[in-house]
Order: structure tokens, then C-alpha cells, then sequence
């Protein structure tokens, strides 16, 4: 999906009337197999009464918005100090990409959720707002708007949202749906590391993680940890974990998380690879030795990275 900005104004009343009739004419296919078979394990209604609401005034429901989820997440963190990390004048809004990336300044896992009216409604009800993307107009002459949802009722056929300047906004499910999957049904989770959210798989889990990597390793160490818990032998955790390790110069667990990584995965080149360089700096020449020859021996689109290393440990 091509980035989008969003920012928050005031339709004009006709152009709100429009767009609500063209809605109520829509089908909404997502929303209508899930009232067919609803999960059990979903409750039939959620409202987080912990989440708090920031007035977004102008083009600014980008940093309002996420202010709100990361002050759930547990980040003392206010609209101003987002606005200069999101905010494009030029663009009057914010794109997905500078919202998923203030995410991971604040220690915090930027989590995209599936498209899916499903996932979302399951991270509500396990206690955990989401913020997501909508257009409020027509595709024709878009309205990029963030908001963030903090309940749904089932029987009521609505959704709840922090929206521009309304505190718990009420809206029909099935106008949320359009309105929302006008952006691919774009939608985040600001996830504390230490928490998985409640719809996270392995692998999503590990991108993400490996993305906020990059900006904090010390929490993605906690991320990965975390992920390891539930899921012990993935590969990419593993790895990740031992490189958030070696971020931060902590050879002994590096390799212990690289080790793990060769056990459950004997075939995984770059966690011999990984392993090598550690044995080396650990001055441990014949253990690197014996582990860059695996990786070599197995090959794979960074074999000459391999070899590289193999001729330096190699060298007198």
C-alpha cells in the first residue's frame, strides 16, 4: 500500500451527508462473515475506559492519535513531542511510515496488525487500543483521518473511537469498515516489548522487532525475549536476539542466543556465521573455525560474507 497522509479536519455537513448515504448503500464483506461466524473466544462487546484522549486539532491527528496509544503502552509521551517526528508541513499530515518509526523512538514495538476487522476487535477485547488509518470522504477526494479504537458492541453494530475532537466517538460498524478499508485496513499496536499482542504471530512479530532494532537494541532485546517465551525455537527470534546481544557488546549472551539458534537450526547459515564472529572476538579461534566452516559448507545468497570471514579467522 502507497504511503498516505492523514490529518484531521471539519467535512463540510453536505459532504458528511453524502459520504454517510454512499456508505449505507456498501456492502461491508469483512463485517458480514464475521457476524456469520462469530468467534467464541470473542467477546461480544469491549470498552477500555484506560486510554487517554488527546483533542487532535487541524492536520494533527497523526502525533494525538499516537500519543494516545503510547500513554497506554505505558509512555509518558504528549502530542508536541510527537508532532515534530510525524508531522510533514509540506504534506499537512503524517505517513505510516514516520508513525510506525516515532513508535520505535518511544521503546516501543511498532505491531501491524493484519487487515483483518477480526484481529482488530480481538486486541480490543484483550485490552489494548489500535490505532488506525481511515479516509473519511470519498476515494475520489480523500480525507486521511488517524484514530484510535478503544471499544465495539456487537448487538449495537458499533465501534468506538478517539477521533478528532470527539472523546468516544460512536460509529457504525459498518460505516467503520468502508471508511477503514479505504486504507487497506491499515491499523498498529504501540506494544510495550515485554508484551505480545494478543493477535501476534512469530514471524510479523520478528519484523517488527527487528525494525526497532535498529533505533533501541536494548528493547528489542526484551521484544525478542519475549517472542522466545512463547515461541522458543524460531529461527528469526533467535537470531535477533543474539544480534540485539551483540548490539550492545554483550558477547557472552550473543553467543549463547547464536548457539541456541544453531541447535534448533543446524541448517541456518547465518547464525553460524553470527556465531563465528563472536568466537572470534571471544578469542576463540577453533570454535570460530568449526562454525564459519558450517556456514560456509551451507551456503546461501551471503556465502561470500562467509568466506570473508572464514579467511580472516583463517589468517595467521
Amino acid at each position: 500500500m502507497s504511503p498516505r497522509r492523514a490529518g484531521w479536519r471539519t467535512p463540510a455537513a453536505a459532504g458528511v451527508l453524502l459520504c454517510a448515504l454512499l456508505l449505507s448503500g456498501c456492502a461491508s464483506p469483512q463485517l458480514t462473515a464475521l457476524d456469520q461466524r462469530w468467534p467464541q473466544a470473542l467477546p461480544p462487546a469491549a470498552l477500555l475506559e484506560h486510554v487517554p484522549f488527546f483533542a487532535q486539532d487541524d492536520h494533527l491527528c497523526g502525533p494525538a492519535s499516537l500519543a494516545m496509544v503510547a500513554q497506554a503502552a505505558g509512555i509518558r509521551v504528549t502530542p508536541g513531542e510527537l508532532t515534530e517526528q510525524v508531522y510533514v508541513p509540506g504534506r499537512q499530515g503524517a505517513l505510516q511510515l514516520e508513525m510506525l518509526a516515532a513508535t520505535r523512538r518511544q521503546g516501543l514495538v511498532a505491531y501491524p496488525l493484519a487487515p483483518r476487522l477480526q484481529d482488530l476487535l480481538q486486541e480490543v477485547a484483550g485490552g489494548q487500543p489500535v490505532l488506525i488509518l481511515q479516509n473519511l470522504s470519498l476515494p475520489i477526494s480523500p480525507l486521511w483521518h488517524y484514530a484510535v479504537v478503544i471499544g465495539y458492541d456487537r448487538a449495537r453494530n458499533e465501534v468506538v473511537l478517539h477521533s478528532g475532537v470527539t472523546e468516544r466517538m460512536v460509529m457504525a460498524l459498518s460505516t467503520f469498515e468502508h471508511t477503514w478499508a479505504r486504507s487497506g485496513y491499515w491499523a498498529m499496536r504501540a506494544v510495550a516489548p515485554e508484551r505480545l499482542p494478543v493477535t501476534a504471530e512469530a514471524d510479523g512479530w520478528a519484523t517488527a522487532v527487528a525494525a526497532l532494532e535498529r533505533v533501541n537494541p536494548r528493547a528489542a532485546q526484551t521484544a525478542y525475549a519475549t517472542a522466545l517465551a512463547r515461541w522458543p525455537d524460531h529461527r528469526a527470534s533467535l537470531l535477533g536476539a543474539g544480534n540485539a546481544a551483540y548490539a550492545q557488546r554483550q558477547l557472552t549472551r550473543a553467543g549463547q542466543a547464536y548457539a541456541a539458534a544453531t541447535r534448533a537450526h543446524p541448517d541456518f547459515a547465518d547464525a553460524w556465521n553470527n556465531l563465528a564472529q563472536v568466537r572470534l572476538e571471544q578469542g576463540q579461534r577453533r570454535a570460530a573455525r568449526a562454525a564459519i566452516d558450517r556456514a560456509v559448507a551451507l551456503g546461501g545468497p551471503r556465502l561470500a560474507q562467509y568466506q570473508e570471514l572464514q579467511q580472516k579467522i583463517r589468517a595467521p
